[in-house]
Parts: structure tokens; sequence; C-alpha cells
């Protein structure tokens, strides 16, 4: 995940489940960059991952919020051997603190302005 901020995801067909990260990170970078673009690269292999949006807030609050079809998706993702050893190292090195939250999206919708 890189700092800038990427499009908003489209609004999906429900329903389907939303992982949301919350975390404010330690100081530097100690290899968190090229840690979170793996793991870009490696959820996107999950069978039912629909996609990602991402933002930071200037004070340094960081929220994550992943789109995945269903739970075994995520339960999928969640013990994936690479974003375990991701995981740990996160709590041993680059989080003050985070949390997860999972929830099902019964009603989703969008909209984008029209170029003009």
């Amino acid at each position: 995940m890189s700092d800038h901020s990427p499009a908003p995801v489209a609004a999906f067909e429900p329903p389907y489940y939303a992982a949301v990260f919350t975390s404010m990170r330690t100081e530097g970078d100690g290899g968190y960059g090229e840690t979170a673009e793996r793991m870009d690269e490696l959820v996107k292999e999950i069978p039912g991952y629909l996609g990602m949006d991402y933002a930071r807030t200037p004070g340094g609050l960081a929220i994550t919020v992943g789109y995945f079809r269903d739970e075994d998706a995520i339960k999928e993702w969640s013990a994936h051997a690479e974003h375990r050893a991701a995981q740990r190292r996160g709590r041993a090195e680059w989080y003050e603190r985070y949390t997860l939250h999972i929830a099902k999206v019964e009603r989703s919708h969008g909209f984008e302005r029209a170029d003009g």
C-alpha cells in the first residue's frame, strides 16, 4: 500500500464482506512498504477478493478496507502463510495499535461524476 489513495472501489453486488483494518504506525518504514506491496499482490490471488480502499490521515491513522465475496475468501486470506508472517511482523515492528472489523454488506451503491 502506497501513501497515495487509489480511486475508490466501485459498488459491488451485495451481499459481500468488508474487512476494515484501522491502524497507527510506528516511526520509520523498516520494510513496511515492500511488505505492503507484496500483500497487495498476494491478496489479488485469493478467489473471492473484490478490491480495496485505503486512506491515511495527516495524523497517521490509516484505514484499509478489503472487499471479499464471502467469509471463505476472508478466511483464506487470513490463513495465507505470507500474510500471517506479515501480521506477526506488524505486531512486533510496524503498528502502535490496530483494529480489524469484519462486516457483511447488505446494501451498496456508488456515484461517479461524469467528465464534463
